[in-house]
């Protein structure tokens, strides 16, 4: 199997990071970031060229590297397939191809936008491949908490869960923009960089994830409409090379539970 393919892009269209495999620099907003690791040189030239075709030459940014890894017959056609216009119509999400395991992830317009997409993905492969549909649907509510947050990071000390003043600042801000989608349920989900052993990843993550909550909570927040999840590494925003990169990826993020 293909060991890791991954294809981010911020902006409008499909958004998120880059793989801890991931070279060079983190994405800027606007860049369609592709990384991972393909069999060949060919095949990294195609995914590159539909693309560019898809979303302009200037926005792509090329962080796919070659290596020794094994492909399912026919799997650069798949990709191709996969790498179709209906992908411009996901928001701050994510489609990454491992094998023949391709999963999707972000925001689109309406649960039939969101059916379709994943519908049509399956129906371009063959029936050895699985079609994760991770999208959900976006809402005028999401939009308060995203705006509020601005793409900062909430800090904590450096490896606990204690926030700093910088974060609890950036917390009072969100507690004002929550008090505006009032009803809503929200998950806080906490994310680290690859530094470390996973399962100390998770927990830490875990752990910032459940400080969040309290601290609104003590600060009028209804518990009762707040999750707190972990996803430790997995679910990095930028290349885990760089010092900038790692910092980015030591996050929170508010959500409104679909």
């Amino acid at each position: 199997m293909a060991r890791l393919l991954i294809l981010l892009i911020s902006l409008s269209a499909l958004a998120a990071g880059a793989s801890a495999q991931a070279q060079g620099p983190a994405p800027q907003p606007g860049q369609v970031l592709a990384a991972g690791t393909v069999p060949d040189e060919a095949t990294k030239a195609g995914v590159l060229a539909r693309l560019r075709e898809l979303y302009g030459e200037e926005r792509v940014v090329d962080q796919i590297s070659v290596g020794q890894v094994a492909t399912p017959a026919n799997w650069n056609g798949y990709v191709g397939k996969l790498l179709s216009p209906e992908l411009k119509q996901i928001s701050r999400g994510q489609l990454r191809i491992d094998g023949t395991t391709v999963s999707l992830r972000g925001e689109v317009a309406s649960e039939a936008q969101r059916q379709k997409i994943a519908s049509a993905a399956a129906a371009s492969l063959n029936p050895t491949y699985t079609v994760n549909n991770g999208l959900r649907v976006a809402s005028a509510d999401q939009g308060v908490l995203d705006s509020a947050l601005a793409n900062r990071t909430v800090e904590f000390e450096s490896g606990k869960a204690a926030l700093t003043p910088a974060g609890r600042a950036i917390l009072d801000e969100m507690i004002r923009a929550m008090q505006k989608v009032k009803g809503r349920k929200v998950e806080i989900i906490g994310h680290t960089d690859n530094v470390g052993l996973p399962a100390t990843n998770h927990g830490l993550s875990q752990a910032r994830a459940e400080a969040v909550k309290t601290y609104l909570a003590s600060r009028g927040i209804n518990g009762d409409l707040l999750t707190a999840s972990g996803q430790g590494a997995d679910r990095p925003v930028a290349g885990n090379d760089t010092a900038e990169g790692r910092a980015r990826n030591r996050r929170i993020e508010f959500r409104i539970a679909q």
